[in-house]
């Protein structure tokens, strides 16, 4: 799938008096980002904001307050080349757009895009995805910090496709949890999202989630039920159970939604049918690729994997510079001019 070009994008860290996120909510007018990437993040369902501080904070730590030594020891000032980002896997692609924002605050001038695929497709070993057109000393200070939030982000996707695949043909849907990277969890639910998966709840505000601790604490499943069904009203609560008994109690307590904590795939077709579709259910624990579709015939709506965020393995992708069409360094140059998005634009999509 081919996506759009952005034909040029402005560079990161406008100051003061800039116009980005001018046709855009007033949420993102501080955003740094070019406007037309800004929107394509918000589109789908990130913060702008959130992303171009994710991506400060990579190139910061990278830099640690100084300067890429090697880049300016070896590449000329104003040296333009491309930079082919690369499946050197299989699988599936997210963060594209994230990795366009760490180029963008790097970027001292302008640079020009070319998308050849979009988040959430499936790409093949040695397949293009990006290509972007710029100062090589930008391209090569930014690599490493945009590859590392691809890389991990591509494989989620990669690995919540995979359970997904496992499931088809049932209703039951892949979830993912808490168990996230501190700082990350927006990028990385984003990216089960892109491999087919749903999310859980996204904060300890947004839903309650009632575990064995809280029951301990409560006196007893029901009781933490109806404690937090009180305060909360109008928060979802979903209720961990560890035991057939229980789970009569917290649907007789109107519980919608139930967190079956490993139970077998015996007992959960035993919860399906004591519930009789009077709440949601959700199996976790014990779980694998290999026994997911058993899980998901037992009629359960949810299977809870915590390991899509905090286990998934990288899918490797690389950058890979080359010398600049000539086109491309048109490009560039038109936007050194006269500074307009419209100067000039890339090729077609592949």
């Amino acid at each position: 799938m081919s996506t759009p070009d952005l034909p040029l994008a402005q560079s990161g860290g406008c100051g003061d008096g800039c116009g980005c996120g001018a046709d855009m909510d007033e949420e993102y007018m501080e955003c740094g980002l070019d406007p037309a990437l800004a929107q394509l993040l918000a589109d789908a369902g990130l913060d702008p904001l959130e992303v171009e501080d994710i991506a400060n904070v990579a190139i910061q730590e990278d830099l640690d307050h100084g300067v890429d030594v090697t880049t300016v020891a070896t590449i000329p000032e104003d040296a333009i080349s491309t930079a082919d980002f690369t499946a050197r896997d299989a699988g599936v692609v997210a963060g594209l757009r994230v990795a366009e924002a760490v180029i963008s605050v790097v970027c001292t001038d302008e640079f020009a895009v070319e998308r050849h695929v979009d988040d959430g497709d499936r790409v093949e070993e040695g397949q293009k995805l990006l290509s972007v057109t710029t100062r090589t000393r930008d391209l090569l200070t930014a690599e490493r910090s945009a590859l590392n939030l691809l890389c991990r982000l591509s494989g989620i996707a990669t690995a919540t496709r995979a359970w997904a695949d496992a499931l088809e043909g049932t209703k039951a849907r892949v979830r993912d949890t808490r168990k996230t990277t501190p700082g990350l969890r927006s990028l990385e639910k984003f990216a089960v999202r892109c491999g087919g998966g749903v999310n859980h709840r996204m904060s300890l505000s947004d839903a309650a989630l009632v575990k064995d601790n809280h029951v301990v604490a409560a006196g007893g499943v029901a009781q933490a039920f109806k404690a937090v069904r009180e305060s909360f009203p109008e928060v979802p609560i979903e209720v961990e159970v560890d035991t057939l008994h229980q789970l009569r109690e917290v649907v007789d307590a109107g519980a919608d939604l139930i967190l079956l904590d490993n139970f077998t795939p015996v007992e959960c077709e035993e919860a399906v049918a004591l519930v009789d579709g009077r709440a949601l259910l959700e199996a976790s624990g014990r779980l694998t690729l290999g026994n997911a579709a058993a899980y998901a015939a037992t009629g359960v709506d949810y299977l809870a994997v915590g390991a899509l965020t905090h286990s998934s393995p990288i899918l490797d992708i690389g950058l890979d510079l080359r010398e600049a069409a000539p086109d491309e360094v048109a490009a560039h140059d038109a936007s050194a001019h006269d500074g307009s998005a419209d100067a000039a634009s890339t090729s077609e999509a592949e």
